[in-house]
């Protein structure tokens, strides 16, 4: 045996809110379709993409840095709705296993 592992290293990718770089599962891809953020969970939608942590707190830092229209390179105005609606559901779930999982 050469002493090396199988372990493959995990890709990552750097958050447009808070700028940390982390494991790209642990991100929210993020793609343009007509002039709007749209959310990519799986990851499959054609263009090209953004990173953001799945958490209010990051997807305002974004907004207010317009972090969004320089990462995707588009030329106006991005409207950030439905992203922000998925962001908000996807907290939501996640609080509520959290407060399920606590005895």
């Amino acid at each position: 045996m050469s002493g090396r592992t199988r372990a493959r290293a995990c890709p990552e990718r750097t958050c447009v809110g808070c700028r940390e770089r982390a494991a790209k599962t642990d991100l929210l891809r993020i793609v343009v379709i007509k002039d709007a953020c749209v959310p990519d969970p799986r990851g499959t939608l054609p263009g090209r993409g953004a990173y953001v942590h799945p958490a209010l707190v990051c997807l305002d830092q974004a907004v207010r840095r317009r972090a969004f229209t320089r990462a995707l390179r588009a030329p106006g105005a991005l409207d950030t709705k439905a992203l922000r609606h998925y962001v908000e559901q996807t907290e939501g779930c996640q609080q509520h296993i959290a407060e399920q999982a606590t005895p």
